[in-house]
């Protein structure tokens, strides 16, 4: 920031300014209560100190009871196995597979994969760039755009 003196002088005359008129006003209006400014909460909410003190208090015993020993329970593994599942689940698959074997020899041919090039295509596309390779060479080496 590059303030000059003078704009400093001139902010400060301008702050006392303020102050003394801010001043006059509570005199003026020293009839009514002071007014305390309430501190805001995360949701923009103003409460007193009083109920802060209860929302605390509240806070404290609800994290005393989720503390306590006797009040919290083991936690439980979710989304596992049991070993009876386990074992069941062994026992299908087990199944399963002596029913593949017994099965044997019905496999199914693999699919032709889609998009392989066979081997006249492949060769043809080798003479191709060969072509364009000796062409470039030709021409001189000509840089892409």
């Amino acid at each position: 920031m590059d303030i000059s003196v003078k704009d400093l002088q001139e902010a400060i005359s301008i702050r006392q300014q303020i102050d003394n008129l801010q001043r006059r006003l509570s005199s003026l209006l020293r009839g009514a209560p002071p007014q305390r400014p309430a501190t805001p909460t995360a949701r923009g909410r103003y409460f007193s100190p009083a109920t802060r003190a209860k929302l605390a208090a509240a806070a404290k015993a609800r994290w005393a009871r989720t503390r306590s020993v006797g009040a919290a329970t083991p936690a439980g593994r979710k989304g596992q196995l049991t070993p009876a599942g386990r074992r069941k689940l062994s026992q299908l698959m087990k199944a399963r597979w002596a029913a593949r074997r017994k099965a044997g020899g019905t496999k199914k041919a693999p699919a032709k994969k889609r998009g392989a090039l066979t081997a006249a295509g492949r060769k043809r596309l080798s003479d191709l760039m060969k072509a364009r390779w000796a062409a470039r060479r030709r021409g001189g080496a000509k840089s892409r755009p």
